[in-house]
Order: C-alpha cells, then sequence, then structure tokens
C-alpha cells in the first residue's frame, strides 16, 4: 500500500479515533508516515507524539490499548478516521473519551 499520498500536504496527518461499538469520538492525535505503517502492521493504534517527538503505541504504558478493526482516509487523503475496540480510558485523564468539556 503507497502511504505517501496521505501525506503530501503534511509530514503529520490528524486521526480522530471512533469507538466501534457506540460511535463515540474518543480521541484525535496526530499520525505521520512510520506511526500509520506500525498501526497498519500490529493491528493497533501508533501515532507521533508531537510534545515527546516520538512514535507513541496506545495502550504500552497504560494497557488502555485501541485494536483497529477499520481505517478510512477522507476525501482529500489527509485526515484518518479510525474505529478501535477500546480497552479501558481513552483520555490521559483516565475518562473514556477525551471529549469530555462542554462548551455549549
Amino acid at each position: 500500500m503507497d502511504l505517501d499520498k496521505y501525506f503530501v500536504k503534511a509530514d503529520l496527518i490528524p486521526a480522530i479515533i471512533q469507538e466501534k461499538d457506540t460511535g463515540e469520538v474518543l480521541m484525535l492525535a496526530y499520525m505521520n508516515r512510520e506511526s500509520l505503517q506500525k498501526t497498519l502492521e500490529t493491528g493497533y493504534t501508533w501515532f507521533w507524539s508531537r510534545s515527546r517527538q516520538e512514535l507513541w503505541n496506545k495502550g504500552a504504558t497504560s494497557g488502555h490499548y485501541q485494536r483497529v478493526t477499520e481505517i478510512s482516509a477522507d476525501c482529500d487523503d489527509d485526515t484518518l478516521l479510525i474505529t478501535v475496540e477500546q480497552t479501558g480510558a481513552a483520555c490521559h485523564t483516565g475518562r473514556h473519551s477525551c471529549f469530555f468539556k462542554k462548551i455549549k
């Protein structure tokens, strides 16, 4: 699979993580070519940590893994929607989803 088409506009692309069973959006993270490749190879999410400047396997430290069930690209091939089976919390705060702060 040619992954280069997803990284034409930028070295990092947003990846929206959605829970398979509920459709709930769990988090947004960024992927580079290597993290997308590792995700495809392992079946579990890998991201690029912008703060630590390193690859990050979601759940490697916490045990809260995300098993990938589907990956879709948007119409411009510059954003991914990744459907997962989430183990435990997706958010580093311990919440199931990172989107718990209601604005309106």
